[in-house]
């Protein structure tokens, strides 16, 4: 294994105090590294949290800031935050309209979600992502995992809350933008985790992991490796059998787990822009790049929202965080 760090046991500590202080313009940290909030908060707005293990960056942290989350809770790599982490972010950044928490669909998260909005002393209430179409139960989630389209959901939830949506109505939206979500991704390596010193699966030269999740966790099957275009096939022909509707205006996301260049990301977007277009959806906006990663994994993942003119403008509205900066 070869890492740039000093210790496995303050790999996340580290690397926070990095991250808020090349962003200190957007962010500040919570006591304890137990969360890191958005710098200016805006009073009466509904408070969003989402949080999740760390090694997934920029997820959840880089999209704190103006028009996204409020506040992020950073667990161990792969691991829940805990609830006494998500209550002190709530206590932090709750300006008296409600806290509203975006959680992924793994088990430890919806567990401490829901422990931490017990102990929480004002309204709350959760949006859960489940937009991997790759297996509906995996070795950490019952049901369909939260993936990439946990960012469509931020996103989109951010810019309702930020232009004074209260919080019933952000629910709702959420719900709505999770459902109009799907994802799937594909692994050509495994990861490494620090403290394991090795990779999280053994895969061959010549074969790759159809349908992984974010953790290494297997997906539908063990492939041979493919080229791009018959692999974007497969892909979009998962994602459009699972959704409602194959027509009309949709936002494409190509996601990077890690270790794969950006030349890769726009082929494969490119690949994938054609197969959805052969099947009737339109890509009306674009997002490439490594936005919720699996520490070092090769491969990618690719996600469609269905979009609408209230789904549009929400997701056109200014945004200013770490990772997503746009029409400020």
């Amino acid at each position: 294994m070869k890492k740039l760090i000093n210790d496995v046991d303050t790999i996340i500590s580290e690397s926070l105090d990095g991250f808020v202080a090349a962003h200190g313009d957007i962010v500040t940290l919570g006591a304890d590294h137990k969360f890191v909030r958005r710098k200016t908060l805006k009073q009466g707005k509904v408070a969003l949290i989402s949080g999740g293990g760390s090694g997934h960056e920029p997820l959840h942290a880089g999209f704190v800031g103006h028009g996204m989350l409020d506040a992020a809770c950073p667990g161990q790599i792969f691991t829940s935050p805990t609830p006494d982490q998500m209550a002190a972010a709530a206590l932090a950044v709750d300006t008296g309209a409600g806290v509203l928490y975006i959680v992924k669909n793994y088990e430890g998260d919806v567990m401490n979600f829901e422990m931490a909005a017990e102990l929480a002393s004002g309204p709350t209430a959760r949006v859960l992502t489940t937009d991997d179409v790759a297996v509906e139960t995996s070795t950490y989630s019952t049901g369909r995992r939260g993936v990439a389209g946990t960012l469509v959901v931020e996103k989109m939830l951010g810019a309702a809350a930020e232009q004074g949506s209260d919080l019933a109505a952000c629910r709702a939206l959420g719900d709505r933008v999770n459902q109009a979500t799907r994802s799937i991704g594909v692994a050509l390596t495994s990861c490494t985790v620090p403290a394991a010193g090795t990779p999280t699966f053994k895969i061959g030269d010549s074969e790759m992991e159809f349908g992984v999740g974010i953790h290494g966790e297997p997906g539908r099957r063990r492939v041979a490796l493919a080229a791009a275009r018959p692999l974007a096939e497969e892909m979009v022909e998962s994602i459009t059998r699972d959704l409602e509707s194959t027509t009309g205006e949709c936002l494409l996301l190509v996601n990077g787990f890690g270790g794969t260049p950006m030349i890769e990301l726009y082929l494969m977007y490119d690949n994938l822009r054609d197969a959805f277009a052969k099947r009737g959806l339109a890509i009306a906006r674009s997002l490439v790049g490594n936005f919720v990663t699996s520490l070092d994994m090769a491969g990618c993942s690719a996600t469609i929202t269905l979009l609408d003119d209230e789904l549009a403008r929400l997701w056109d509205a200014p945004v200013h965080t770490a990772a997503l900066r746009w029409r400020m």
